[in-house]
């Protein structure tokens, strides 16, 4: 099953797992891979990260595809270190491919890129 989480402006649309958004798109691929697409910043952390709840529910290996990311600051950095610290207080195993180059040298530079490094398994992009 895919199921694609959005948000409109008049709040989450619901309709057999599909729900609307303007700045992202988080897609359930089907056995615990997820697609994240758009804008994953200060203005949509607080929904993505809900909606990660959602999806990630009944999960135990989970792999997020960042390769749509379009845009990303410090807060989507610490969404992706919540998920890591999620994962390990419940049991889980979370992976992120195609890291953002954004995300990357912000966790350098915060020296928290030793945390990424172990739950990104491919190369990061631009």
């Amino acid at each position: 099953m895919r199921a694609v989480l959005r948000k409109s402006l008049s709040g989450w649309k619901t309709n057999r797992r599909v729900t609307a958004v303007s700045d992202f798109e988080f897609t359930d691929l089907g056995d615990g891979h997820f697609a994240l697409r758009g804008d994953l910043s200060f203005d949509t952390v607080e929904q993505i990260l809900r909606a990660g709840k959602e999806l990630f529910a009944g999960q135990t290996n989970i792999e997020v595809d960042l390769s749509g990311v379009e845009k990303t600051d410090s807060a989507g950095l610490a969404l992706l270190l919540e998920w890591i610290a999620w994962s390990a207080n419940s049991g889980k195993d979370i992976r992120f491919a195609e890291m953002p180059a954004k995300i990357l040298a912000i966790a350098q530079t915060t020296e928290v890129d030793g945390w990424l490094q172990r739950s990104y398994s491919s190369s990061s992009k631009s």
